[in-house]
């Protein structure tokens, strides 16, 4: 048994909002309250620590990372640069340093804030040498390769295009180095994959990272080899993380056969959505759109399933126990998710089916339409918002009138929506305080665009962000009872904060970081 006590803690429990001590038991919340209710209640406990002061939050939870991707990357060629030629630098220099013929891996480029723009094999030929390299943009939804790369995937000027992708091509018909969403598997698929172990010790390093950023779950959308490396770290008792796992698509008649449900699991691994994909993202154009794009009068992106494709793979799912996360960003994306997810409630209605925690990730452009309809229809909205304030000047230049509507949590809030905040990381950085700040000010963290922040009315309280980080996802992975509070009964997983968030100016937030995180009632990371 221990205490915490003199801190300022927020419990997210309507029932008592605010405390000042809590008492821990076996990894739990035992009670909160007062400091003399808690010490005078838990008199024998052996710890009491004084906060002095401090404030303490609920463990917060990252409702959609990529955490092997992630993980990974910290260990990739950082090609989030100003611009391309500084990218280039960087392939050199890591090509000077790499055993020869080894591939060159990177992640993190965005032609859009290039001034050069895209760039092609030829300028990646002439940095890396004779090593094979292939660099994935922030979005994850194009790929970079050199003609080394290309060659070992056998990409030639007669490959065609793949189902849902486009290689690239110059005016002669020969590939640039570019690919677009399912072509990016072509060289994918012949880089030496890591194994299970290595992937293991990846994530093992990477939650040190997450716990330094105050966050204490994460609902993963990462594939097979993650979710094997993940039971390695809980079996073995190292995973510190609660983690909500999802099963791709193309294993949906596997789980199903094998009785997979969501919500199995244990205390850290359990099993979380199906995840599908209906269309691509905004900065390459391929995010499904209703009218096409600002800049391109005939292109209105990809539409990878449509309303009735996704309701048919709905009914297997729900029949199965299972919910559905689905990526849907362009308005004609969310349109055909919110179609089907209409069918899918008369389904669930007429077999007699517990409705299930249903979301979409990332809802970032919605026709007027279908503003009110997320609540309608009780759908989670998996949503970064870091993605307004690094995405604003794209979605106004590509989207036009259109972003008004876009990156719309205060009005999804107004409505009803439940809200699920995460960060997409590795495409952000996972830092919740980052996701906060630009919630609740619509602004980079330089500021831009101004005071007013981008379109302002959709911003957010703090209370709400808070609660978009903690209870939103612990609905959605079935938890609620578990997770997101600081009340009698749940997981002791919480953070403490040198400073009071609520009394922090909104433009500084994003520079909290928590001074100790605990984890089923054990320190995970203390400061002295």
């Amino acid at each position: 048994m221990q205490i915490l006590y003199n801190a300022h803690i927020t419990t997210n429990d309507l029932a008592q909002p605010a405390a000042s001590a809590v008492a821990i038991d076996h990894g739990q919340i035992a009670a909160v309250g007062s400091d003399a209710e808690i010490l005078d209640s838990f008199h024998s406990a052996q710890v009491k620590t004084d906060l002095r002061g401090k404030t303490i939050w609920p463990g917060l939870i990252d409702a959609h990372i990529h955490f092997e991707g992630y993980a990974s990357n910290l260990d990739t060629i950082n090609c989030e640069t100003a611009t391309r030629q500084e990218c280039l630098n960087r392939v050199a220099a890591r090509a000077e340093t790499s055993p020869q013929g080894s591939w060159l891996l990177g992640y993190g480029w965005n032609q859009n804030s290039w001034p050069e723009g895209f760039g092609s094999c030829a300028d990646l030929d002439g940095v890396s040498g004779a090593h094979p390299c292939y660099l994935t943009a922030k979005s994850y939804h194009a790929g970079w390769a050199n003609s080394a790369a290309l060659r070992l995937a056998g990409i030639t000027a007669t490959t065609p295009d793949p189902q849902d992708g486009v290689i690239v091509r110059d005016a002669k018909g020969s590939p640039t180095g570019i690919l677009l969403e399912s072509a990016m598997a072509l060289v994918e698929r012949v880089i030496p994959p890591l194994s299970v172990a290595e992937s293991a010790r990846l994530m093992l390093a990477a939650q040190t990272n997450l716990w330094k950023m105050g966050i204490t779950g994460i609902h993963d959308f990462d594939r097979a080899r993650c979710f094997s490396a993940l039971q390695i770290l809980d079996q073995a008792g190292q995973l510190r993380l609660r983690v909500l796992k999802s099963i791709p698509l193309e294993l949906l008649d596997q789980a199903a056969a094998l009785g997979l449900r969501s919500g199995f699991g244990s205390e850290f691994l359990r099993i979380g959505s199906v995840k599908l994909f209906t269309d691509g993202a905004l900065g390459p154009h391929t995010a499904a759109m209703l009218q096409p794009y600002e800049d391109e009068s005939q292109n209105t992106g990809l539409l990878f399933l449509d309303g009735e494709q996704i309701y048919e793979i709905g009914q297997k799912a729900v029949q199965s126990g299972l919910s559905l996360a689905i990526h849907a960003i362009g308005d004609r994306a969310n349109h055909e998710v919110l179609n089907a997810y209409s069918q899918l409630r008369a389904f669930e209605q007429e077999r007699g089916l517990k409705p299930a925690r249903h979301r979409i990730e990332h809802v970032q452009a919605l026709h007027a339409q279908d503003y009110d309809r997320l609540a309608g229809l009780d759908i989670i909205a998996s949503v970064q918002p870091i993605h307004a304030t690094s995405d604003m000047d794209m979605a106004d230049r590509y989207w036009g009138a259109r972003s008004q509507g876009a990156y719309a949590y205060g009005m999804l809030h107004r409505n009803g929506t439940r809200l699920a905040f995460g960060s997409d990381a590795p495409v952000e950085v996972p830092n919740p305080f980052w996701g906060i700040h630009a919630a609740v000010t619509r602004r980079r963290i330089n500021g831009a665009p101004d005071e007013l922040g981008w379109y302002l009315q959709h911003r957010i309280e703090l209370a709400e962000a808070l609660r978009a980080y903690t209870l939103g996802p612990a609905f959605a992975a079935g938890r609620e009872h578990r997770q997101g509070k600081l009340a009698s009964g749940y997981a002791a997983d919480l953070i403490v904060l040198p400073e009071n968030p609520a009394a922090t100016p909104a433009q500084d937030l994003h520079r909290l970081a928590p001074c100790a995180v605990m984890v089923d009632g054990e320190w995970v990371l203390e400061s002295e």
